[in-house]
């Protein structure tokens, strides 16, 4: 029996009656299966650099409670607090990126971290799903008002992200977000001669990173010709998954992980594979899967344009960044520095993860045309009033 009545008319009555409680859930059940997997990971990783052996549990854990808390309350945003709250999030994260370039800490040649007092923040990671709304704002407006420069104006905003990503350098999240900007572009109805030039612009731009950055034609020489470098990281995740079989080792069985770097974060997929089996892999994906898919799903009825592409935008970010990772896992694409959502030890990955999906639980929360939220849910409108 609920707690919350149909009845009830508060603010918690209201978002509880009008949220999509499966996407919730799916939500919730990452994050725990998040924790299990940091818990099962992080041991080895921290004895190896001679820390506490669950150091990075503890620490996740800690970020869980703020993360959950984010979610919950960007949830509770209109459709036009979440275009507010994304242009703060933005210009403050474009301003710490910038920051970042002068003063963050350098690692493995990268600068993409800030230290402020006893943390760290990346700030990339809080800039991807407020620059996937900003930018689905103003495709929406250049279709709403053919005065206004919509399009023109979201390409100068990717080229300046972009700009700073490459600066930091971060190839990875550089290629997320085109590819998620690439998403919002042809939901406008860009004509397939616009989508083909700015394939062959992508293409140009890889041939470019590949011919100019040392490191990012390593990765990829390897991926193509294993003999030409090492690939011990990808070769033990392999191992990890074959290791593993269909039901796993058992949690806390695994023997690869103790050599696997990174396989707090982003490994984890393999350490997975390795105790929890192939059944246990397939379950993630499946929950990745349903909760991409139930996001998209609800843009089918959005008759508002930017709540449409917001929320596939969203969902696409995240989706897209799963795939990525897993991928990665199992040499399917070429090794490269990104979390698994929700899953992979990392405060900054898991707040941001949990803004993105708290807004897209907002922009999907059913409202009639006018905009307010009714009670409503399992398929109908109830009365309201």
């Amino acid at each position: 029996m609920s707690i919350i009545t149909r009845n009830d008319r508060g603010l918690m009555a209201e978002w509880w009656w009008t949220v999509d409680r499966w996407l919730l859930t799916s939500i919730f059940l990452l994050i725990a299966y998040g924790i299990l997997l940091c818990l099962a990971a992080s041991p080895p990783v921290a004895q190896r650099i001679g820390l506490e052996d669950f150091h990075f549990f503890k620490r996740q854990l800690i970020y869980v409670v703020p993360a959950a808390g984010i979610l919950l309350v960007s949830s509770l945003l209109t459709p036009h607090q979440v275009r507010r709250v994304a242009l703060v999030v933005l210009v403050m994260g474009a301003g710490l990126l910038v920051l970042t370039l002068g003063v963050g800490a350098e690692v493995k040649g990268a600068r993409r971290w800030l230290n402020l007092g006893p943390i760290s923040i990346q700030p990339s990671e809080f800039v991807k799903p407020a620059f996937v709304v900003i930018a689905a704002w103003l495709f929406s407006e250049g279709l709403k008002r053919p005065d206004m420069p919509g399009t023109l104006l979201s390409t100068m905003l990717y080229l300046g992200l972009v700009g700073l990503l490459v600066l930091q350098p971060d190839y990875g999240q550089t290629v997320l977000i085109t590819a998620v900007w690439g998403v919002l572009l042809f939901l406008t109805g860009i004509s397939w001669r616009w989508i083909g030039g700015l394939m062959l612009c992508g293409i140009a731009g890889m041939v470019t990173a590949y011919m100019t950055v040392s490191h990012v034609a390593e990765r990829i020489n390897r991926f193509i010709d294993r003999e030409s470098g090492d690939t011990f990281q990808v070769d033990t995740a392999l191992q990890s998954f074959a290791g593993g079989g269909i039901l796993g080792a058992g949690p806390g069985e695994g023997v690869t992980k103790r050599i696997l770097p990174d396989a707090h974060s982003d490994f984890i997929f393999a350490v997975a594979g390795e105790e929890l089996g192939l059944l246990a892999c397939l379950l993630l994906l499946g929950l990745f899967a349903f909760t991409v898919i139930r996001s998209m799903r609800h843009s089918i009825s959005q008759t508002d344009p930017f709540v449409k592409m917001a929320t596939i935008g969203l969902s696409a970010l995240v989706g897209l960044q799963a795939m990525i990772n897993m991928a990665v896992n199992v040499a399917l694409l070429p090794a490269k520095g990104m979390t698994l959502p929700f899953i992979s030890y990392g405060g900054s990955s898991l707040l941001s993860v949990a803004f993105a999906m708290g807004l897209v639980l907002a922009l999907t929360r059913r409202r009639p045309l006018g905009g307010t939220a009714v009670p409503r849910w399992n398929g109908r409108i109830a009365a309201a009033g």
